[in-house]
């Protein structure tokens, strides 16, 4: 890849790049395509090659993101400078190679972030000055080894900057974690304890069990305002010509043979076939046997798939046939659909995108149809040159899966509207699923709405760099 000069910054970016070289602990909650990687690395471009206020920065993501996205922003711009980077992944001894390089920047997925800094615990130092966690929900997990791993060297980090377009993709309480590596707990509380009993009450319970927490009355607002001066939130829609989207839901009704079984299944927990017995244990369990028997099949006690139906398949023909000669870009959730839909589809050669030739066969339309696990297309990849037709076939609980494997096609760059389409099955789990992704996004929404930056302050604030 050729390096390029990069385009003139927008007001935006220079926002972004003004706050970050400025401040020290930051989250960004912006949408895809406005360039966090870009504007991170240009900050810290100018912390370490022209105010030399950083000397190593360690960047922790998944394994894709750090193995592709971040060196290929790297190579890209000539702006940049000739950062020196180091990926610390596969075998100890990859990894420990990695390490003993001299680079300016360390790349690390997040599933080897407790070895690395144990690793830097026995020695008794930690040599990285600026931290990026980027995709930082991996961190909202209070309970997590990553996140209790990170606690323990984000006080030792002089800047920590937090990057993600989904930041409480299950509600406000996915915040405080993300919060407290950067402040330590003084905004949001120093326990997930203190954060729930200030800002929640119990919700849904069984006498001593509490499934779930509701805001208290006013809480929202003051979560939103007590983290409004290290959040840096921005919409794309605000800045930058976003692709038309539409919604299509298409609903499937199941013949009353079909219904029958999926009743059954969802009434007594267990359903008996003649190829097998399906079981549930709890209602969590159910739900799941239930989206998976809306989709077409089921797997029983020994991991065998059990055929139910081909409705989704059908409507998902339906699609192809209006759409003839236009790439497809399906969504599956579990393995039998993927291998339900690679056989039904075997004429179109389904492929999955799983390296950087993939992305680029997809790009200059050299595949008929997509079939992706939202986990393996969730982020960093850039799709919107090859389709613009995407399809749930199989309906997400995961508010981040969604928006992200969406954003693969909508984006900057797309030219085309954009149909995201929605095989729901009415009266089963499948509604329900759906219904839970709108609710959580409305949350979302309204967290970003509430702390979005505004390019007018923006200016008055952090003006561009004189010429």
């Amino acid at each position: 890849m050729n390096p390029r000069i990069a385009p003139e910054k927008r007001a935006y970016q220079e926002y972004m790049i003004n706050r970050l070289t400025e401040e020290k602990k930051l989250i960004l909650m912006v949408d895809l395509g406005l360039g966090k990687t870009f504007c991170t690395l240009s900050a810290i471009d100018n912390l370490m090659f022209d105010k030399y206020e950083t000397e190593k920065v360690l960047v922790i993501s998944t394994l894709r993101i750090v193995n592709i996205v971040w060196p290929k922003e790297m190579k890209k711009w000539t702006t940049l400078k000739e950062f020196r980077y180091s990926i610390i992944t596969g075998t100890a001894k990859q990894r420990m190679k990695a390490i003993e390089e001299d680079a300016d920047i360390y790349l690390i997925n997040r599933e080897n972030t407790k070895w690395l800094i144990d690793y830097f615990i026995k020695l008794k130092k930690w040599p990285f000055d600026y931290l990026v966690l980027d995709e930082s929900t991996s961190f909202k997990n209070s309970r997590s080894q990553r996140f209790r791993a990170i606690r323990k060297v984000a006080p030792l980090t002089n800047r920590v900057v937090e990057l993600t377009g989904t930041p409480s993709p299950n509600g406000l309480m996915d915040l405080w974690a993300q919060i407290y590596l950067l402040d330590k707990g003084e905004r949001l509380g120093r326990t997930i304890g203190e954060y729930r009993d200030r800002y929640f009450n119990p919700g849904q319970r069984n006498r001593t069990v509490i499934f779930n927490y509701v805001l208290k009355h006013g809480a929202e607002q003051a979560i939103y305002d007590k983290i409004s001066d290290i959040t840096i939130s921005l919409k794309a829609k605000d800045h930058i010509k976003m692709p038309a989207r539409i919604d299509n839901i298409i609903d499937i009704v199941m013949p009353p043979r079909i219904k029958a079984l999926y009743e059954t299944m969802e009434r007594d927990y267990i359903l008996t076939l003649d190829e097998g017995e399906i079981t549930a244990m709890s209602a969590a369990v159910v739900s799941n046997k239930l989206l998976q028997m809306a989709n077409g099949a089921v797997y029983d006690e020994n991991r065998k798939v059990i055929h139910i139906h081909d409705l989704k398949l059908e409507a998902l023909d339906e699609i192809v046939e209006t759409n003839e000669g236009k790439p497809i870009f399906v969504i599956y959730t579990y393995i039998h659909d993927k291998l339900r839909l690679q056989e039904h589809f075997s004429y179109l050669n389904p492929r999955e995108i799983n390296t950087e030739q993939d992305e680029t066969d997809w790009n200059n339309g050299k595949i008929p149809m997509v079939i992706a696990h939202p986990q393996s297309v969730g982020h960093g990849l850039n799709l919107q040159e090859g389709g613009c037709i995407a399809v749930w076939f199989g309906m997400t609980n995961n508010l981040e899966h969604y928006l992200q494997t969406n954003g693969r096609l909508e984006r900057p760059g797309q030219e085309d509207t954009v149909v995201i389409n929605h095989l729901v099955v009415k009266g089963t789990e499948d509604v329900r699923a759906f219904q839970r992704i709108r609710s959580k996004n409305r949350v979302q929404e309204s967290l970003l709405a509430a702390v979005k930056s505004r390019i007018r302050e923006i200016k008055s604030r952090y003006p561009p760099p004189a010429i």
